[in-house]
């Protein structure tokens, strides 16, 4: 009879670390065999964790030294009252980075843990040697296509839905296992991925003190066009290997933009899965896990960090 580890077992050596007074929470697995490789950092999604990363971790610590935070707000992280948004996630990323690494690092991210990643890249590029995209979110999208007179409307129904006086109960509703299982299901070409396992990990953390208050929070945070940086504006600038993977089947994020970001910058290698969805990595681990390390041995030197330079 096979025996399954616990999922915390299965997510290398977790620790905490006190980011500007707030407890996080990270993990690392040291590489069996480096060759000089890149260290890797692993950002999950909304409502995840590094729990998420669990089928990818131990494979790729096999030749990279691995790395993957809980961001401030999820996970085993601190619940904080804190400004939100990508910028303050990437200034938690670069702190780590000064903080235990120093060398340039391949950033992994899914959802909007690839917002952060290519952010990251822009705003620090010192410290990013590649760009892995698994999913990719563009919160400007929507404010382009929205003709302007719409604009109040839309701003004045978000801000109904975003307040604190409705989405606290909804908070406490959603964060049953037995409504995370089929909102979960909503990220998954597959219903057999969202298993107890998942569920586990996903409303675990939302029983912590202070979640509802930074569920609120991060929530309406993430309505804001201006969450995060234009894909458009900054995709095009990076002159680093970047590796966008996209699930054919993902319902989250329309899959046309693959194509679309793909167009924005030469050095971005596109690759398609078929029956995987917004959370491909956990999905079809096996592929993604193959594509990374692929992608990185195809690397002929290692690369400069940084951005086109600005005449």
């Amino acid at each position: 009879m096979t025996t399954v580890q616990p999922w915390q077992e299965r997510v290398g050596n977790q620790r905490d670390w006190v980011w500007r007074g707030w407890q996080t929470r990270y993990t690392f697995i040291r590489a069996a065999q480096p060759n000089g490789s890149p260290p890797l950092i692993l950002l999950h999604g909304f409502g995840a964790s590094i729990g998420h990363w669990r089928h990818n971790l131990e494979v790729l610590g096999q030749h990279h030294t691995v790395y993957a935070l809980d961001m401030l707000g999820f996970g085993a992280s601190e619940k904080a009252a804190a400004p939100y948004d990508a910028a303050f996630w990437v200034e938690q990323v670069y702190d780590f980075w000064a903080t235990f690494i120093r060398q340039p690092v391949v950033l992994v991210g899914n959802s909007i843990g690839s917002l952060i990643s290519l952010a990251a890249a822009a705003s620090h590029p010192d410290m990013v040697a590649g760009v892995v995209m698994l999913s990719l979110p563009d919160p400007s999208i929507r404010e382009e296509m929205m003709p302007d007179f719409v604009r109040p409307i839309v701003t004045a129904i978000e801000g109904l839905f975003t307040s604190p006086l409705l989405l606290r109960p909804l908070f406490w509703l959603v964060r049953r296992p037995g409504v995370v299982r089929p909102w979960a299901a909503i990220a998954y070409a597959s219903r057999d991925a969202v298993t107890d396992e998942l569920v586990d990990i996903l409303a675990g953390p939302a029983q912590d003190r202070g979640s509802a208050a930074a569920f609120c929070a991060i929530l309406k945070s993430m309505v804001n066009p201006k969450f995060g940086p234009r894909i458009k504006s900054i995709l095009p600038e990076l002159q680093i290997p970047l590796l966008l993977v996209w699930g054919r089947q993902d319902r989250m994020i329309p899959s046309y933009l693959a194509q679309q970001f793909a167009s924005y910058n030469a050095n971005l290698q596109l690759v398609e899965l078929d029956n995987a969805g917004h959370c491909l990595h956990d999905e079809r681990p096996e592929e993604v896990n193959a594509l990374i390390l692929d992608w990185l041995r195809s690397w002929p030197t290692q690369p400069q960090t940084g951005l086109v330079p600005v005449a």
